[in-house]
């Protein structure tokens, strides 16, 4: 039997091509166990706002270039707090926000890890609820790492007994598919394009916004701007 599985960076509140390749899948393995990058999307996200696109961000400690993501500390224990605020603020008008916001509201005001990681893992688990996603997410860390970035993945695979490894477009640049193919893995690209617009606040139109965005606006009917179903 076929089994796909994508590995992937834990990101903060991620856009809904994120949760496409989570529901594209049947395991979806958080790869904390590398670099964490500056001024990427591990700690911070865009949201829609009356003064246009913007960062909403969880303030972390960067002790050395090396640092893991899974090593990296929240620098602001408050984080949770000014985030919600930040979101009530600029979606409280959005026609699902009251759906949703006592169960992100609760979250935001009493998860009390300050790991970035496990802040990342538990909105992401949230989120896959709200959107009703079964898939299996694990985490890299439970599986043994060895070899170089792309060996690293097919190890991840070869444990996993995947047959199928899904990866964002990005990662064709410097994959390695030969690898792949020695073990009989075979590799699918996930398509971002086509996706459809739905009722969004503060026009122009924007896709590459958290997901959170989404499920404010349209509510249940989010898979219905999304891939996942169709697969």
């Amino acid at each position: 039997m076929k089994k796909k599985v994508a590995i992937l960076q834990s990101n903060y509140i991620p856009w809904k091509g994120y949760f496409d390749i989570i529901g594209s899948v049947d395991e979806f393995i958080i790869y904390d166990e590398v670099q964490y990058t500056k001024n990427d999307w591990r700690n911070r996200n865009r949201i829609k706002t009356p003064a246009g696109v913007q960062w909403i961000t969880v303030p972390v400690f960067q002790k050395s270039l090396n640092q893991k993501i899974s090593e990296t500390a929240v620098s602001n224990f408050k984080w949770g707090v000014k985030n919600w605020n930040s979101l009530t603020a600029n979606y409280s008008r959005a026609a699902h926000f009251k759906t949703y916001s006592p169960m992100f509201e609760e979250f935001y005001l009493t998860f009390k890890s300050l790991r970035l990681s496990e802040i990342n893992v538990a909105l992401i688990r949230l989120i896959c609820n709200v959107l009703n996603l079964k898939t299996l997410i694990s985490n890299s860390a439970d599986y043994e790492l060895t070899g170089d970035p792309t060996e690293k993945l097919v190890n991840l695979c070869r444990q996993a007994n995947a047959s199928c490894y899904l990866s964002g477009p990005a990662a064709k640049n410097y994959l390695r598919e030969d690898l792949f193919a020695h073990d009989g893995i075979e590799i699918e690209w996930m398509d971002y394009s086509g996706y459809k617009e739905y009722p969004q606040l503060y026009p122009p139109f924007e896709h590459a916004v958290s997901i959170l965005d989404l499920l404010f606006n349209v509510g249940p009917e989010a898979g219905h701007y999304m891939k996942y179903q169709k697969v």
